[in-house]
């Protein structure tokens, strides 16, 4: 299985919502990321759905440092399709 595979199976949460932005951003930005990028969004699919949810739905403020940037990124392409 391709990285992008792997990735593409863990975006899968069980929440339409999460799926549709997660695997969105693996389908049309994951062949552009770098391999610092694909970490970073790794740590985003290995954090709880109720905190993906508030931080990607409802933009609150993302407490984890490591990763505020690529949810970011996820979250503007999302809001930008």
């Amino acid at each position: 299985m391709s990285e992008l595979s792997r990735l593409r199976w863990r975006c899968r949460r069980g929440t339409k919502e999460l799926d549709l932005m997660l695997e969105g951003f693996v389908l049309t930005q994951g062949e552009t990321l770098s391999a610092q990028d694909l970490d970073r969004f790794e740590q985003v699919l290995d954090q709880q759905d109720d905190d993906l949810q508030r931080w990607l739905l409802y933009g609150e403020p993302v407490e984890v440092e490591a990763i505020r940037g690529m949810i970011q990124r996820v979250r503007e392409h999302f809001l930008n399709r």
